[in-house]
């Protein structure tokens, strides 16, 4: 698609529709090699270089995030650091501005998506697409074999909440450590579903989302991956 120049680098986070016309002016900017001073020139966004760079994710951002404790998934600089403190800060200067694909809490690690797409946003969170979530969990106490069953049973009502959640798979590690597969992402899930029968969860991981996995990405790190198809 072709699009105006100075469209094309504001959208993507290089600066005000302004601060981008002088961009352009001064020669910084090319379109399948050629230098184009023109804000109104079209182009399709892949052609366009700026100071002889491609463009960053010029079809969209998707990204596979490694998130580390302590920060949270807000936009709300009030709740503290965000993990958008550290990722690349044109992110959220793209418009639309890039946002993860539900969240995590502030004490769990793992994987985020992080992207600019809010239909992809939608559809990977819907629990009518029963994307699998899995997480890996370190309870108070070793859990009973029971849960297995009642969480695969798809009965299980959870505080201030009308409808039970969706089944899900547990797999029992050994001592305290359990596996969770989950479709939905309500709020705390996955601490309110063992909390329910008196377990606490006192670490918390996420290492699948989808077919998405973390494989050796460090914490605080992040990885472009292929889009869903």
């Amino acid at each position: 698609m072709l699009r105006r120049l100075d469209q094309i680098l504001a959208s993507l986070g290089y600066g005000s529709r302004r601060e981008v016309r002088e961009i352009i002016t001064r020669r910084r900017v090319t379109v399948d090699g050629v230098v184009v001073r023109d804000p109104a020139a079209k182009a399709a966004a892949s052609a366009v270089r700026l100071d002889a760079l491609p463009l960053e994710f010029p079809d969209g951002l998707f990204v596979v995030f490694h998130k580390p404790a302590g920060c949270v998934c807000s936009h709300d600089t009030r709740e503290g650091q965000r993990i958008y403190d550290l990722l690349p800060a044109r992110w959220l200067a793209r418009n639309p501005a890039a946002t993860t694909v539900g969240r995590l809490d502030r004490d769990t690690t793992g994987l985020l998506l992080v992207t600019d797409d809010t239909a992809l946003v939608h559809r990977l969170t819907s629990p009518k697409h029963h994307v699998d979530k899995v997480y890996e969990a370190t309870l108070d106490r070793t859990p009973e074999p029971r849960l297995i069953e009642e969480f695969a049973r798809g009965t299980l009502l959870l505080e201030d909440e009308e409808k039970p959640c969706a089944p899900a798979r547990l797999v029992l590690r050994g001592g305290a450590e359990v596996e969770l597969t989950l479709t939905e992402g309500r709020f705390h899930q996955v601490k309110r579903m063992f909390a329910h029968f008196g377990y606490e969860v006192q670490r918390l991981h996420r290492s699948r989302f989808g077919d998405y996995t973390l494989g050796g990405l460090a914490q605080g790190q992040w990885l472009e991956v292929p889009r869903p198809s």
